[in-house]
């Protein structure tokens, strides 16, 4: 049986996990991240794209008001590639409570978050989207962050420093001599073999599944897991993010990203995590009380909804968890008897860089090296130069829309992917028309970017999550998959269906009249192509 050796195991390939391993290699430190998925396929991809002012949390938990002010404040510095800085509105309409209106401004003042009143004909001039019964608008600092992008430019540095990633790997247990984990044992869920890891430590960055993976090795954490959905819009609604001026509840933020808008989320207590879908009844809810900010939300075109789950650490009397601090816990596991083991849960995408930082201290100190934390003073590798977009467009005489799109996704690796079409003139052809995707970004990424199915291609290229859904872009994909990695028939209509399935889940919440007849080409495309009816057995399920 194959065993790695590294300094440090890091349990979780999403953004936490991402941050941890960046952190420990720029203090020298050798780590090996171990993923049972793919990179953020957890509550690291399943969110808002938010990057919090504080200003949502300054009734509630001050705390976590604060920690995202700071981060906040640090991530537009050290990531500005990985955010667009929209600013965002906190709007009230009319029957909300106006002591907390009043309120608002104040709290804000106390934690030191920049606000500012503005009149609602300013409001309504700025984001012409919102509603005519708004009653009180404010301005913060809130943007938009790419979730993905953030993990991958975090992993992309480890790894150039020495750290090693591995996907598709699940924890199957630990052994434990003399206090402490000598080697975890793990089974590559691809290729069905097990394999070891020694490693001096072990830090459990599992988020939601934390709770499991500490169970492997006979400690406790009380975890409760709130599940939020969220729906994608057609189009882009509004410039900046806009949050419902009122105590947290559902469908109270709407955040652009890119072309579309994302609307939510719910706060559901669930106890079960092999089983995380939106429902119709939740989309409703959503739509409902979304419009009442944004009526616009009552009639657009929806094209997806997703749910992910949120980790929190503690107990509460509400169903949803909304009354539990968004704060993160770092646990040590010593007082449970194992010397070389730590959880890090809770928390935010906003705080994942100080999530890292404390727990990289902790892991630091255990390992005796006095080597202080500089990701809050060193931005992720950018470009040396600024990228002009129109002399990229004109060089490879690509529409700039494309390569805008493709900067967005991409930032510092354009000019990298580009520069293949210089050899390969046909890699400029459009492969995914509703994004838009070339084919030189989806081989790049399958040379570099460790991908195996359609499904790490679409975090990584964002092929199939527009207005079709891979409707039109999915036989193409897995036509080039194949050919790349030797699929033959069979092979590559299973991943085909798969990949539909996944789009599957979230088309079948929000089938209406609108979306019912993409929904029936989409089946008159893949049953034509000989795949049996999309997703019979998972639609009964759901």
């Amino acid at each position: 049986m194959q065993t790695v050796k590294t300094q440090v195991l890091i349990i979780g390939g999403g953004v936490t996990g991402a941050g941890i391993a960046r952190d420990l290699a720029l203090r020298g430190v050798n780590c090996v991240i171990v993923e049972k998925h793919d990179i953020n396929a957890g509550a690291s991809g399943a969110n808002h794209g938010l990057l919090h002012s504080g200003a949502r949390y300054v009734f509630s938990d001050t705390h976590s008001a604060e920690e995202c002010r700071d981060e906040g404040r640090i991530l537009k510095k050290m990531a500005p590639d990985c955010i667009e800085d929209t600013g965002g509105l906190f709007v009230a309409v009319a029957g909300d409570d106006e002591t907390y209106i009043t309120e608002f401004p104040h709290l804000c003042a106390k934690s030191h978050i920049p606000v500012k009143e503005l009149d609602v004909k300013e409001a309504r001039e700025m984001e012409p989207a919102l509603s005519s019964k708004t009653i009180a608008a404010f301005q913060v600092q809130d943007a938009s962050i790419g979730p993905f992008k953030l993990s991958m430019e975090n992993i992309h540095q480890a790894r150039s420093l020495g750290c090693d990633l591995l996907r598709h790997s699940q924890v199957e247990g630990f052994q434990i001599e003399n206090q402490r984990i000598t080697t975890t044992k793990l089974r590559n869920l691809l290729t069905h073999e097990s394999f070891m890891v020694e490693a001096e430590q072990v830090v459990n960055a599992g988020g939601a599944w934390a709770k499991e993976i500490a169970a492997l090795a006979g400690c406790q954490i009380d975890l409760l897991y709130s599940k939020g959905s969220l729906l994608v819009t057609h189009n882009r609604l509004t410039e900046r993010v806009i949050n419902r001026l009122r105590p947290s509840s559902n469908a109270d933020i709407l955040v652009p990203g890119g072309t579309v808008s994302i609307l939510g989320t719910t706060s559901i207590r669930i106890e079960n995590l092999e089983a995380i879908f939106p429902t119709t009844k939740e989309i409703d809810a959503i739509v409902g009380e979304g419009a009442a900010m944004i009526p616009e939300l009552e009639m657009i075109r929806y094209i997806r909804a997703y749910a992910g789950v949120r980790p929190l650490v503690g107990s509460a009397s509400e169903e949803g968890g909304r009354h539990i601090s968004r704060s993160f816990t770092l646990i040590d596991h010593e007082t449970e008897g194992l010397e070389n083991f730590a959880t890090i849960t809770g928390g935010k995408l906003t705080t994942y860089r100080l999530m890292a930082e404390k727990t990289v201290d902790l892991i630091a100190k255990l390992l005796d090296k006095d080597v202080k934390c500089r990701t809050h003073l060193e931005p992720l590798p950018v470009n040396e130069k600024p990228v002009n977009i129109s002399e990229l467009s004109q060089k490879y005489n690509i529409p700039e829309i494309i390569v805008r799109n493709m900067y967005t996704r991409q930032g510092s690796k354009i000019e990298k992917i580009l520069s293949m079409i210089e050899e390969n003139e046909s890699y400029k052809s459009i492969i995914c028309t509703c994004e838009p995707v070339i084919t030189a970004e989806v081989i790049y990424s399958l040379e570099h970017e460790w991908v195996n199915t359609v499904d790490d291609l679409r975090r990584r290229t964002r092929i199939g999550v527009g207005p079709c859904q891979g409707s039109f872009c999915t036989h193409k994909v897995i036509a080039l998959l194949a050919k790349r990695k030797g699929w033959g028939p069979l092979k590559a209509q299973q991943e085909m269906l798969a990949f539909l399935n996944e789009r599957w889940k979230g088309k079948y919440p929000i089938l209406s009249k609108t979306q019912i007849p993409q929904e029936e080409l989409t089946q008159a495309i893949y049953v034509g192509l000989g795949l049996r009816s999309i997703n019979s057995t998972e639609r009964d399920e759901i």
